[in-house]
């Protein structure tokens, strides 16, 4: 089974300024595992995310698609056609289905964006960035490899760590298990605030999804 590594990204990593010229974004990639088994744990929350994202901007439902080892959709957002991918693969082999969907149509890497669950970040929290590493996410290193560059987008989905949330459990087993009542409360509230931007993401400004997805508005 494939399984998150358990590697903390460091703390004193710099920022990654989003570019002043837009570059809009082409392909949108939610990362998971395939089947109702992992539906509903932790390390399916970007899966979460573009099932929302696909919702708000009026997606065609998913289908399969064998040969690129994904489920896939369309929309068309301000006269774009944008594709939303959920690999197959297993987490850690996601290059193997983004790497070839995004040559197959001439998509760059800064024109896709992918969502994922971070142990770096608490329930609630998002970032979004270009490049960099990937904080010991096995996804991500495989998306890296597959597309030659660790320039492309993330917007990372904080679903806690098992030390910050005061778990004794290893980090593989956690992110295999749903998130408790109240992070999950976090992680859902997270990914409204995300679908409710998703034309700032989709059009590329990246600077403004920055903005306003980075501060975690208060509870009343």
């Amino acid at each position: 089974m494939n399984l998150t590594t358990d590697s903390q990204t460091p703390k004193a990593a710099m920022k990654v300024k989003a570019p002043a010229v837009l570059s809009p974004v082409r392909l949108i990639v939610g990362l998971g595992n395939p089947g109702a088994e992992y539906e509903l744990t932790r390390h399916n929350a970007g899966c979460w995310a573009i099932d929302e994202l696909a919702r708000v901007i009026s997606a065609s439902g998913f289908s399969a698609d064998k040969k690129m080892k994904a489920e896939v959709a369309t929309a068309h957002v301000d006269g774009r056609k944008i594709w939303l991918l959920k690999p197959q693969t297993y987490m850690n082999c996601s290059g193997q289905s983004v790497g070839p969907f995004a040559r197959f149509h001439d998509i760059r890497p800064e024109e896709v964006l992918i969502l994922h669950d971070e142990l770096d970040l608490l329930p609630g929290q998002l970032r979004v960035k270009l490049g960099g590493s990937s904080g010991g996410h096995n996804g991500l290193k495989d998306i890296q490899a597959a597309l030659g560059t660790p320039d492309y987008w993330r917007l990372r989905i904080g679903i806690g760590h098992p030390r910050s949330l005061q778990l004794n459990q290893g980090v593989a087993d956690f992110v295999l298990h749903r998130p408790r009542q109240e992070e999950q409360i976090d992680i859902d509230l997270a990914i409204d605030r995300v679908a409710a931007e998703a034309g700032v993401l989709v059009r590329g400004d990246m600077a403004e999804a920055q903005r306003l997805l980075h501060t975690t508005p208060k509870a009343l």
